[in-house]
């Protein structure tokens, strides 16, 4: 009876703390589990309009995809010289009969730009129901003249993104009526509605249900006396919570015995490291990754946990070889308690992390909250991996010296000390096939920039932990039966 008490209790509990972190995150999200907010980048430029004269009369006609179009910026050319007068600026939208509506008018002082600069014009309101909208941008200056005007910069080729081409080529820029050979340098900048926050509460009621009938099923099988997954890990765990802390501590003590330091590595390792990829990249390579101490910093915390415990789950069947012969325990639980053991580390790692934040003056937002998130997938993604190298380390004793060059491979395809952007775009999907990638940059947005990531990195990251921690148990509770004969 009290067996099935704790776990009725353990069951209420569960779904009560599900409802709080559910309300919890709801709030930390914010606007980002909302809206999402897209840049389209602009072309390259290859030349310029010439002076905007006061009978000038350039027009860019261009189309956003998103839900609300906030601002837009052009680049500008001053000629080297500080001019006077304004340059208007029109935004309209254009209807399939060519009438157009003027959505806002913009007036700029022209003595305050600067040669090859950005002007970014945003606007009042957010042009509501941009996508599929065809959209004009005029300008003009009144008080343009010969030796005091400026101009703007166009291209011709079209950059992959969110602009429309409307023509073979090109979208045409035109000036007073006749086509250039191009299209404005133009970047725009607007707000997409995600489904997931408009949702968000019917998504949480569902999944609330959904867990609230497998724990009652659990209570009705254990009260029938029946046996499942889901009771047998739970039993599991109970019944063997005493060998695991014994191994966990014996793991973590093993390998700071008879150093001088001892656990001060954890907190030496990430910095000393951090020390030296820093002086490296910001002297030598000049660096120009915003905030690049707590960028390095993170990368490497949980890409060292991930090494760590990838690396010490190898050997947790064969360094363990004298109880599994000798003493029943559930084999999955060697290379679990390698991994939770390396997980102490990874706690450890992180208070260095705080304090170069704290240093750098970083701010500390409610988003940090997430960062547990991003720990609690990669500790599955570690323990699925751990299930399947130990698996095949007793049977292919190459495997820990395979796995040794694999995690070096791995480390410098994972953007740790240099940014993501200078992949080729082309090599982008293949690159996000990388599990680390999504985990750390995760940890990034939320530390970094203290704002929730957008829905769609919550979903990779889960898909990443469950199908390791999946495909992981499936090969391991094949293989495991084999163990004796190998070991």
């Amino acid at each position: 009876m009290k067996i099935k008490w704790n776990l009725q209790k353990g069951c209420l509990a569960f779904l009560a703390a599900y409802a709080a972190l559910a309300s919890l995150f709801y709030w930390i999200g914010g606007e980002q589990l909302r809206t999402r907010v897209d840049v389209e980048e602009s072309i390259s430029p290859s030349a310029s309009a010439g002076e905007i004269l006061s009978d000038t009369i350039l027009e860019q006609t261009f189309s956003a995809q998103y839900d609300r179009l906030t601002d837009f910026s052009v680049l500008v050319g001053t000629f080297g010289r500080v001019n006077s007068g304004t340059l208007s600026a029109d935004l309209y939208v254009q209807d399939p009969q060519g009438e157009k509506e003027l959505v806002e008018h913009f007036s700029v002082d022209m003595s305050q730009l600067q040669d090859g600069g950005w002007l970014n014009l945003r606007l009042a309101r957010p042009l509501e129901d941009a996508a599929g909208k065809t959209l004009v941008l005029a300008f003009s200056s009144q008080d343009g003249s010969l030796g005091n005007a400026v101009t703007l910069y166009y291209g011709n080729s079209i950059a992959a993104g969110r602009v429309e081409v409307q023509s073979a080529d090109w979208i045409p820029l035109y000036k007073d009526g006749q086509p250039l050979e191009g299209t404005l340098c133009l970047k725009t900048t607007g707000e997409t509605n995600l489904w997931f926050g408009h949702y968000y509460w019917y998504i949480f009621a569902g999944a609330g249900v959904l867990l609230a009938a497998y724990c009652w099923r659990l209570c009705s099988l254990q009260k029938k006396g029946k046996n499942c997954l889901g009771l047998k890990l739970l039993a599991a765990f109970s019944r063997y919570r005493f060998l695991i802390r014994q191994l966990v501590g014996r793991d973590f003590k093993t390998k700071y015995k008879r150093s001088v330091l001892g656990v001060l590595w954890s907190f030496l390792n990430p910095l000393l490291t951090m020390l030296v990829q820093y002086v490296v990249f910001s002297t030598i390579f000049k660096s120009d990754i915003p905030n690049f101490p707590v960028y390095l910093l993170t990368g490497i915390v949980l890409f060292n946990f991930f090494n760590e415990a990838c690396g010490m789950g190898i050997t947790s069947i064969l360094g363990n070889a004298s109880l599994i012969t000798k003493v029943y325990v559930p084999k999955y639980i060697y290379p679990v308690t390698r991994v939770f053991s390396s997980s102490i580390n990874l706690l450890l790692s992180l208070l260095p992390l705080l304090l170069v934040v704290l240093y750098t003056h970083t701010p500390i937002r409610p988003a940090i909250l997430l960062l547990p998130f991003s720990l609690v997938c990669l500790l599955c993604f570690c323990i699925g991996m751990a299930l399947i190298l130990a698996s095949l380390m007793v049977f292919f004793r190459d495997t820990q010296f395979l796995w040794n060059v694999l995690s070096m491979i791995w480390l410098y395809i994972t953007p740790i000390f240099y940014p993501e952007t200078i992949i080729p775009a082309r090599f982008m999907v293949i690159y996000k096939m990388n599990p680390m990638y999504h985990f750390i940059r995760f940890a990034r947005t939320v530390v970094i920039n203290g704002v929730s990531p957008e829905p769609k990195a919550y979903l990779i990251c889960l898909i990443f932990a469950v199908g390791s921690l999946v495909i992981g148990g499936l090969i391991f509770r094949k293989a495991q039966d084999k163990f004796v004969l190998y070991i």
